[in-house]
């Protein structure tokens, strides 16, 4: 049974923080730029403006390296957020570390009811490679989740993007089976929205009628619609989704003010 947080007639305010890249040592850097540094900024900023955050989504690749102490740096780096918190891996992740060091916790459940919504956390990665894949049991606890309860909202998050964003060099290194993904969630008028993290900016459009989103990065930003890997000189940020109980739903980005960065050779594109 999933956890339930508020009543069907409370809104919720979520957050979204994706691809923090954080590294077993603290002065850790991608590109140039300190992980670990940016992603303690961005969270600052988020609890400085955000109010009472009803749950954190943290929607892969949290760590670069998929050591223990990245993703101890990562819960101590948001245990400031007094909310529930939910994970999913990304490409650079260690799903089974994740696995052993949180797995007896709510932090990876899957499945969250919160107000009117279900939010369902799926886990696209494959050993050793960069694109993703939906497993068959993943298309099965999604299409479970859907079918158990067609009263609710949907939100369903995933780390890689199942659309094209119009990156060239991005195209092969998404979800591979995107038509079973969508396959699956075609069926359930309930969904409203899916969020994934992996491609490092900001994407918001329709499908069907189904918001398509994905967020900027708590480090280093890639530039929109390139044709070869490239990276932006915009500030990280994070994203805030506040679900209405009518199944409306309000998003915004925000960025980290008056940064500057600068970049430097080092690190993966992926």
């Amino acid at each position: 049974m999933p956890n339930v947080y508020a009543t069907p007639d409370d809104s919720v305010l979520l957050l979204q923080l994706t691809d923090s890249h954080l590294f077993a040592e603290e002065d850790g850097t991608l590109h140039g730029m300190n992980t670990a540094a940016s992603l303690e900024q961005v969270v600052r900023q988020a609890l400085a403006e955000l109010p009472a955050i009803d749950l954190l989504l943290a929607t892969g690749d949290l760590s670069q390296d998929g050591t223990a102490a990245s993703y101890q740096r990562f819960a101590q780096t948001t245990a400031c957020i007094k909310a529930p918190k939910r994970w999913l891996a990304g490409n650079h992740d260690e799903p089974a570390v994740m696995q052993q060091l949180y797995g007896e916790r709510e932090l990876l459940d899957p499945v969250t009811d919160m107000g009117n919504w279900r939010v369902v956390m799926l886990d696209s990665t494959v050993p050793g490679s960069i694109p993703g894949v939906l497993s068959t049991d993943q298309l099965r606890l999604l299409e479970d989740a859907l079918a158990d309860e067609p009263s609710r909202h949907h939100l369903v998050c995933l780390h890689h993007h199942p659309v094209s964003i119009g990156c060239a060099w991005m195209e092969p290194i998404g979800l591979r089976n995107a038509g079973e993904f969508f396959e699956v969630t075609d069926r359930y008028p309930q969904v409203r929205a899916i969020l994934w993290g992996h491609v490092h900016q900001e994407w918001d459009t329709l499908r069907n009628g189904v918001r398509l989103l994905a967020s900027p990065s708590t480090c280093i930003q890639f530039a929109p619609r390139a044709e070869a890997f490239a990276l932006d000189r915009i500030a990280p940020g994070y994203r805030w989704l506040r679900l209405h109980p009518d199944g409306n739903l309000e998003t915004g980005v925000v960025r980290l003010p008056g940064f500057e960065f600068s970049q430097h050779p080092g690190g993966s594109g992926h």
